[in-house]
């Protein structure tokens, strides 16, 4: 079975099967080793049950990425199993392959990707017109997580299995402001 772990948000998300838990948390740090135990357990499985573990690389929560990139890293190593990073855009593109992908940074911009469109930041100019090239845009509601199985599934079929490393699109505040 392949557990799935998405950090990137307010909220700790877990998928394993066809089982799916978010738990809303104030400390995503103190919360996700005792929450995932306890997904896991409800869900019927033991930790020996997993064979591979997903987890969403960005964009998103800075701390939150590194936060779950970590954890599962940590679980990965300890149990001898692939981690695989996933992104926020593999998951809206599998469900809408044909779709420009455009999620509200929150600081007044977006990260957008698209089938021949590598992930950037992108101003809400540039996005209206850009936007336009494909069929439909998404990124306004919810991924679904679920679809992480599969992505987890079709990398390791590739052999893409390389080390899970935070999507940072920008740089981070301290980066902005270093030297201020």
């Amino acid at each position: 079975m392949i557990l799935i772990i998405n950090t990137s948000g307010k909220d700790l998300e877990f998928v394993l099967g066809d089982k799916y838990k978010s738990v809303a948390v104030e400390k995503q740090s103190v919360a996700l080793p005792a929450e995932c135990e306890k997904f896991i357990t409800e869900s019927g499985a033991s930790w020996r049950d997993i064979s591979a573990i997903g987890v969403v690389v960005g964009p998103g929560s800075f701390t939150g990425i590194r936060l779950g990139i970590a954890y599962a890293k940590g679980i990965g190593m300890g149990l001898n199993i692939p981690v695989v990073g996933i992104s926020a855009f593999d998951l809206y593109l599998a469900a809408t392959p044909d779709a420009f992908v455009a999620i509200d940074s929150g600081r007044g911009d977006f990260f957008v990707a698209a089938d021949g469109l590598e992930p950037q930041v992108m101003q809400i100019e540039e996005l209206e017109t850009k936007q336009m090239d494909w069929p439909r845009t998404v990124g306004h509601k919810p991924f679904d997580l679920k679809l992480g199985t599969q992505i987890v599934e079709q990398k390791i079929a590739k052999g893409n299995t390389e080390p899970a490393v935070p999507m940072y699109l920008r740089p981070s505040y301290a980066e902005e402001n270093k030297g201020r």
